[in-house]
């Protein structure tokens, strides 16, 4: 988007004079580049909301966008950035019915953090990109909640139509979104079988509920799989990493299978695989989730699987402050994490 478009949005609300400390970068570059400045906050016009930010997640997305590695670019300088966080609704516009002052929400993402980024101690926005918090669930576990499992609910349920008994492959499994798709798959009655590139987080993932974990560094997946699975091969494979490796996960399917790629860790080109029949998804996760009644499901499935315990966000660690958002890109970048990286606000 334009630094017009971004001018446009501001005018939506009205000029108050107040200010927040937000999260934005002038160049493309590492975790260095992003800094904590005061920024306009406008008061909230009319289907807008504001929002008191009590903590934020980051994603890999956040990482791509801020080196130029995103499927759009961001709009320099004074770029916002972050797609997920959870506060607590401060106004509303003229029009809003959805929230109310005091109501704890969760963003939703579908936007485009460039303009909208929610890394921020406030926000102003649509309303339509927030939904409700699920009841007992605090800001720090709300904040790894939505997007983690609304991109596991819709490219597993919505899109691969995941059924008990299937085997599941799951790329990357120790990211946020893939910590998620193992509960996922369990909840659905389903088997999860994640990878990792390296030992030393087999453990852990076993104990987050994976079925089988196959090290990439030092073992054949198609082998494991097929060893796995009976020489079958996988029914479903859920995939953040794509590049030349995408061909071997669709390998690793049954005849018939589906493979949904949601990432590109690999920027190189996506090669497929020659297992055929084999249905292939490319997925974007805010593009269902603009649907109301798809999100709407989404919201109910993680509200009702906290509920139940069957869902539980996976937090590898927090900061305390905008000010550390350096470090938790650091850290998000060292792969060493299990889980979702969140910063604490309030």
């Amino acid at each position: 988007m334009t630094t017009d478009a971004r001018s446009t949005h501001v005018a939506h609300g009205q000029q108050t004079g107040a200010t927040t400390r937000a999260v934005v970068f002038d160049s493309l570059g590492g975790p260095e580049v992003l800094k904590v400045k005061e920024v306009p906050l406008p008061a909230p016009g009319p289907g807008e909301i504001q929002v008191k930010v009590e903590a934020i997640g980051l994603n890999r997305a956040e990482a791509l966008f801020r080196s130029g590695g995103y499927y759009y670019q961001a709009a320099l300088p004074g770029s916002r950035i972050g797609y997920e966080a959870a506060g607590v609704v401060e106004a509303v516009g003229e029009g809003v019915t959805a929230h109310a002052p005091g109501d704890l929400v969760l963003a939703s993402a579908g936007f485009e953090f460039g303009v909208y980024g929610v890394h921020a101690e406030h926000v102003v926005g649509p309303a339509e990109y927030w939904v409700a918090r699920p009841p007992g669930v605090d800001a720090t576990a709300g904040a790894a909640a939505w997007l983690t499992y609304s991109t596991a609910y819709g490219a597993l349920h919505e899109t691969a139509h995941i059924a008990p008994g299937d085997h599941v492959l799951i790329t990357g499994a120790s990211s946020g979104v893939g910590t998620a798709a193992i509960q996922t798959v369990r909840r659905a009655g389903a088997i999860p079988l994640v990878t990792t590139r390296g030992a030393d987080k087999r453990e852990r993932l076993l104990a987050l509920g994976a079925a089988e974990v196959i090290v990439t560094g030092t073992e054949d997946l198609v082998k494991e799989v097929r060893r796995i699975t009976g020489g079958k091969g996988a029914d479903v494979a859920f995939d953040a990493i794509g590049g030349e490796g995408f061909a071997t996960v669709g390998d690793a399917l049954r005849p018939g299978g589906t493979s949904v790629l949601y990432g590109w860790l690999d920027a190189g080109p996506v090669h497929l695989s020659f297992n055929w029949p084999l249905t292939v998804h490319a997925y974007n996760n805010g593009v269902p989730m603009a649907d109301p009644a798809l999100r709407d499901r989404a919201a109910a499935y993680l509200a009702s699987g906290i509920a139940s315990g069957t869902l539980a966000p996976v937090i590898a660690e927090t900061f305390d402050g905008l000010d550390r958002i350096g470090d938790a890109h650091r850290l998000m970048e060292t792969n060493r994490h299990t889980g979702k990286i969140v910063v604490r606000l309030a």
